[in-house]
């Protein structure tokens, strides 16, 4: 195999789960990155050798020894560096991945800024999960259904071998309320919805019901409804002819300028040139 593999997935199609990059490195001593912030999950798996992994948890940072068979998941929106051995580098597969289901697996699997460092509760735990990261880093050809299907592949591999991974909860109340509210959004998002009508559907408090669908997603609702009609624009942008005002007013935004305007802050890019960019030609 290659000593660097580097993959990018453009398809923001997928919403419970997508990937943004994926590979392989066999890294050069001493070879790092960081101090820095992601903007999603970057999870790495050691095949061989070590390295080190400082996160910072705020109220300081944690340094972790890392060697051959362990991984460490990097979470967004915090500071986090990691650095191959000098005597001894590491190689690894990793993947950077986000999405609505994302921070449950995750959750499950026992790992978070808190505990990042995933240990397999076997070695053949272990070798699922790195072959599955190996056929991903060596896609290259593949469809984008193919690759989302191994994520989930992964991140099943994930979950079912981490050695700390925590008993999910049947039924539990606030998944259920969290998934109420999704079903909402995904019903009424053209329409000028609120938190407040979110919490109403549910007959909870509006603080209430902002705090847990914020434990279970990792944001809050508005934040959510948000980015739910910005990849709905994003698709229609590249499958239709709509204008981007018909666009804009059919995923809730009868503001033009306050639709391009939180499209660019999610996207980085005006509807505009997302629709050049991205644009998928009929035949």
């Amino acid at each position: 195999m290659d000593n660097l593999l580097f993959q990018v997935f453009s398809d923001d199609r997928f919403m419970d789960l997508t990937l943004y990059q994926y590979g392989y490195e066999k890294c050069l001593p001493l070879h790092s990155y960081g101090p820095a912030i992601r903007n999603h999950y970057l999870f790495h798996y050691v095949i061989s050798g070590k390295g080190s992994l400082s996160v910072d948890k705020g109220d300081g940072s944690e340094n972790y020894e890392i060697h051959e068979n362990m991984g460490f998941l990097i979470e967004p929106a915090h500071i986090n560096t990691y650095c191959a051995d000098r005597e001894d580098p590491w190689e690894y597969a990793w993947i950077e991945f986000d999405g609505l289901k994302a921070r449950e697996i995750l959750e499950s699997a026992g790992l978070s800024t808190e505990h990042p460092i995933f240990l397999p509760q076997s070695e053949q735990a272990g070798t699922l999960l790195k072959d599955e990261l190996f056929h991903l880093a060596s896609s290259k050809t593949q469809s984008s259904y193919h690759l989302i299907g191994h994520l989930f592949l992964i991140m099943d591999a994930l979950l079912s071998g981490s050695s700390s991974r925590r008993k999910t909860q049947n039924g539990k109340r606030t998944q259920f309320y969290t998934n109420e509210a999704i079903a909402f959004i995904s019903a009424n998002y053209p329409f000028s919805i609120t938190v407040e009508d979110m919490a109403n559907r549910l007959n909870l408090d509006r603080s209430y019901f902002g705090k847990i669908f914020r434990e279970n997603m990792g944001q809050s609702p508005q934040e959510f409804l948000i980015r739910y009609r910005l990849s709905k624009a994003a698709e229609l942008l590249k499958t239709t002819d709509l204008s981007i005002k018909d666009i804009s007013v059919q995923v809730g935004y009868p503001n033009q300028l306050h639709f391009s305007r939180a499209f660019k802050n999610v996207y980085g890019l005006s509807p505009r040139s997302y629709r050049q960019k991205t644009r998928i030609i009929k035949p």
